[in-house]
């Protein structure tokens, strides 16, 4: 038998080891994969050997079943409501980028919960792939794309009071800078011209990287007023994100430039060529969902709580505690805050929904359209002074009578 046949009938052992475990089931597919691959690593093991990490893996996943009835939601709240006590209030630098400040901590975490429809800070990291990721100058070409291009960013703006004159002196560097595929300045201020006739609805007159335009009809306020409006208009970029700061980084697979933004416009940064759609994210759990999907928000929701809690040095809490919140937020195919606008809210109970926020409103409500109360869960239940139908509360036990020389009565 060839060392291939033997490393063959090992795999095929293996296999059948699984099929006859707990694990068959479920994590089938992953676990024989996993095994393989370490295998491989170490060089082939014997069927004993996987046979034992089998046994190993199965007795963990059965040990860490949550039991029947077990209060899941209950525990998920105090695992991540106790140590949010915990946390400060500040802003910190996102990940070591001093130009970009996020929100983080407790302000992050409500922000994630309430399924606010905009972060206070939207940022996005962006990968880059190819020769954008490993190339500066191609890395600030996406760039360019990305970060909002305004007028003063590209020369002087002056006013002429006594012609009615707004007059631009384009700076020829920042020009090609910007628009790298061009090599020529005054090409580049014909496109800023076209695009300030578009935006404000003037006429312009341009000489070579000068240009001037006017109010229609002689106005001093109106010429104040291009003069601001002008000062809106994007001329290259995306409008939603202000500044994007370049850094190489040290990844899995080398060292690569990644760009963060202060602003975030995520669908529109998924179609800029350079960009790795793989791989970038945003803060916005909102914006994942409307382009990704209800799947990718929920990942965002576990990804972006959990990083919140380990800035804070909260590690400890347990991730599936997280993977519940998420669950409860998107299980119905869009996100929802967990708030009296949500899912607090929407509870059929009438006292799981007076006990969460606005009281007197949810009880008149009730009493005005008839409402009764069937005390399935927990609040309720402690309101109305029952047992709570969780673990051994959700045990009817009745005692039955033996007679004397028969077997149990019946019940």
């Amino acid at each position: 038998m060839t060392e291939t046949d033997a490393y063959d009938h090992v795999t095929d052992d293996i296999a059948a080891l699984i099929e006859d475990t707990e694990l068959s089931r479920r994590l089938k597919e992953r676990v024989y994969e996993t095994i393989e691959e370490k295998a491989d690593e170490h060089g082939g093991i014997t069927t004993e050997q996987a046979a034992d990490i089998i046994t190993g893996v199965e007795n963990r996943y059965l040990e860490t079943r949550i039991e029947p009835l077990d209060p899941v939601g209950t525990v998920s709240a105090q695992s991540i409501g106790e140590p949010g006590t915990q946390m400060t209030m500040n802003t910190f630098h996102y990940a070591g980028v001093a130009e970009i400040d996020v929100t983080q901590g407790l302000p992050r975490l409500i922000e994630l919960v309430d399924a606010r429809k905009t972060p206070d800070t939207p940022m996005m990291t962006v990968h880059l792939e190819g020769e954008y990721a490993t190339d500066r100058e191609k890395a600030h070409e996406v760039v360019w794309s990305i970060e909002s291009t305004r007028i003063l960013a590209l020369g002087d703006v002056s006013t002429n009071v006594a012609d009615m004159l707004v007059r631009i002196d384009l700076n020829d560097e920042t020009l090609l800078e910007r628009w790298p595929t061009h090599s020529d300045p005054t090409e580049v201020a014909g496109i800023i011209s076209e695009t300030i006739e578009d935006a404000l609805g003037v006429d312009t007159r341009q000489a070579g990287t000068v240009i001037e335009f006017g109010p229609n009809q002689p106005s001093y306020r109106e010429l104040l007023q291009l003069v601001e409006q002008l000062r809106d208009v994007v001329f290259k970029g995306i409008e939603e994100v202000e500044r994007v700061v370049i850094r190489k980084e040290q990844l899995e697979d080398g060292e690569e430039f990644v760009l963060y933004t202060e602003g975030s416009a995520f669908g529109d940064v998924l179609s800029i060529e350079g960009v790795d759609d793989t791989r970038t994210t945003c803060n916005n759990i909102h914006e994942i969902y409307r382009n990704l999907g209800v799947e990718a928000a929920r990942e965002a929701i576990i990804d972006e709580t959990m990083n919140t809690l380990e800035e804070q040095g909260l590690d400890d809490v347990n991730i599936r505690h997280l993977m519940l919140v998420a669950d409860i937020m998107t299980n119905n195919g869009e996100i929802e805050s967990i708030g009296r606008h949500g899912i607090s809210g929407s509870k059929d109970s009438v006292l799981a929904r007076a006990a969460f926020e606005v009281t007197v409103n949810h009880l008149l409500d009730a009493a005005v359209h008839g409402e009764y109360d069937e005390l399935d869960g927990v609040i309720e239940n402690v309101i109305a002074g029952k047992p709570v139908s969780i673990g051994t509360g959700d045990v009817d036990l009745r005692m039955g009578s033996r007679a004397s020389g028969s077997g149990p009565a019946d019940d």
